[in-house]
């Protein structure tokens, strides 16, 4: 059998592991217009995403005249009713992620979902995508007290695989930041959700597709 170095890998969820930013654009301009206000472009909502669904209103909010409170709750079961119901309308895996999946099942790494998404909506989506036989555990935004960049749900997710040698897959400096936190190996992906250039988020490795994510995991291993 050919060892590979590490036990466990999780993986952030939206803007990592899929293009999630064409369904959740979706929901939150349903959601603003139920309230009024004018939709966000796609690309804006793409920098929006990263701490979790509630998070995501409250920056469309803000983008389109001014989140109050009461306009954030009014707002958030609006998102979600319609989120659950087009949840993988337009969500695409992105290119090479079932195959680099493929691979490191095949070298007996178990694989982890640790997102800033609510759980039941984690579950739900990877269920769409045909996923839930992959992955041994999911953590979401929800799922403990606290949320990334806190290093508890990425430890949890670790611990639920079984536990062993981890390195943490993602996509913006949350995940980065949770990483850094849990003194993790960290791989970010330069095509995911990002706030910031990808080389400022500070990740051991960056990678341009997830063909090039074996060869990144055995690299940081090996150091």
């Amino acid at each position: 059998m050919i060892t590979f170095p590490f036990q466990v890998v999780a993986f952030d969820l939206d803007g990592t592991l899929a293009d999630t930013a064409p369904d959740l654009t979706a929901s939150l301009n349903h959601a603003l217009a139920e309230l009024g206000r004018p939709g966000v472009p796609h690309e804006s909502v793409r920098h929006m995403v990263g701490h979790g669904a509630r998070a995501l209103l409250e920056k469309g909010l803000a983008a389109t005249g001014g989140a109050s409170p009461e306009l954030v709750e009014r707002g958030f079961p609006i998102f979600l009713d319609y989120y659950e119901h087009h949840i993988a309308d337009e969500t695409r895996p992105y290119p090479g992620v079932e195959a680099a999946m493929d691979v490191l099942a095949a070298r007996g790494v178990t694989l982890a979902v640790c997102t800033n998404k609510l759980e039941s909506l984690a579950r739900e989506l990877v269920a769409a995508l045909g996923w839930t036989d992959r992955f041994a555990a999911i953590v979401g935004g929800d799922t403990l007290p606290v949320r990334k960049p806190d290093p508890a749900p990425l430890f949890a997710a670790i611990a639920a695989a079984g536990g062993g040698r981890a390195a943490f897959v993602g996509d913006s400096i949350t995940d980065t930041d949770t990483a850094r936190a849990a003194a993790i190996p960290c791989v970010a992906v330069s095509f995911g959700f990002a706030d910031r250039p990808p080389e400022q988020l500070g990740a051991d490795l960056l990678i341009d597709h997830f063909d090039d994510l074996i060869g990144a995991l055995e690299q940081l291993g090996s150091r």
